[in-house]
């Protein structure tokens, strides 16, 4: 007997209500999300039970948590849900609103000190924005990852994408802990750094080692280094740098506390000229969704409007 149309939007309710109940794992938490009582929550949830004939939560006195059956009845009906709030987000954005989800793939550096500071201003001017980062330091395929833009260096992007430089000028840091240099001296031109134990940065995109890249009379090289450490993430390698394990090569931004603080101390910096760092990036298309527009706008009010190019 098929559902009438009554039964199906309470069904589709009822989902919706276990969906935040998972997210949270809590019905306390769900229900102030969704500004409904406790008790009202766990009965929607429970008549959504009764009718499936089957337990969907494992309920304890600190934590709820699906069941088997109830994590492959939401494999199967969050996509659905997903699809009816993209549905509404567009029909939002028809009325000149700027709604529904925003992915944004990133590099962790881009996410911490670009994107973050912006974050608070934005979500409050658009409360019908969710944004959905994904932090990656290698570099996705946007299209194929159905992502609406993502923030890169500059250097590092593809053809065919149109980008909009975002944030200051930054430059690369040469940088170690003071102890470290107490014990080993400091180099004083690039090329002393073959004497030193250098940490270096491995590429997930494509598993290359970063050569590092130095500017010396006008003239533009890079020169790989030697080191007891290689890791893919560059937190890794910065903390490293910290406990004295040998000399980072790291954006600037990323080290600006630690160098404040004494607890790293940099050096060739006549060798390491600023550059324009990092853009915001997307495919070439006529018709960009607003919610893409307002955040690519709220992005140049906080950090300065910037040329958009073509690369």
């Amino acid at each position: 007997m098929k559902a009438s149309f009554t039964e199906s939007a309470a069904q589709l309710s009822a989902v919706a209500a276990l969906a935040r109940v998972v997210h949270h794992g809590s019905f306390t938490k769900a229900a102030i999300e969704m500004g409904v009582s406790t008790s009202a929550l766990s009965q929607t949830v429970r008549a959504l039970e009764n009718r499936a004939g089957i337990r969907l939560l494992n309920r304890t006195t600190r934590r709820v948590a699906t069941t088997e059956a109830g994590r492959q009845f939401l494999s199967n009906a969050l996509p659905a849900l997903q699809m009816l709030n993209g549905a509404f987000a567009e029909l939002a954005e028809q009325r000149g609103t700027p709604a529904g989800t925003l992915r944004i793939n990133l590099s962790r550096a881009a996410a911490e000190h670009l994107v973050a500071p912006v974050m608070d201003k934005f979500a409050q001017a658009y409360p019908d924005i969710v944004i959905d980062l994904t932090v990656d330091d290698g570099l996705a395929d946007l299209v194929s990852g159905g992502f609406d833009c993502g923030i890169r260096l500059g250097e590092h992007l593809s053809q065919s994408m149109v980008a909009i430089p975002v944030g200051p000028q930054i430059r690369m840091a040469v940088v170690a802990s003071p102890e470290y240099f107490a014990k080993h001296g400091v180099p004083r031109t690039p090329a002393d750094l073959e004497t030193h134990r250098c940490l270096r940065y491995r590429f997930r995109s494509n598993s290359a080692v970063y050569r590092w890249e130095f500017t010396e009379k006008g003239r533009d090289y890079a020169i790989d280094v030697g080191g007891g450490l290689i890791a893919n993430d560059s937190s890794m390698i910065t903390a490293a740098a910290r406990n004295g394990w040998g000399v980072a090569c790291a954006l600037d931004i990323s080290i600006v506390e630690d160098v404040a603080a004494g607890r790293l101390q940099r050096v060739l910096e006549e060798f390491c000229p600023p550059f324009d760092g990092f853009h915001l990036y997307y495919p070439h298309r006529v018709q960009i969704p607003l919610r893409l527009r307002a955040f690519i706008d709220a992005m140049a009010a906080h950090w300065g409007s910037r040329r958009k190019r073509k690369l």
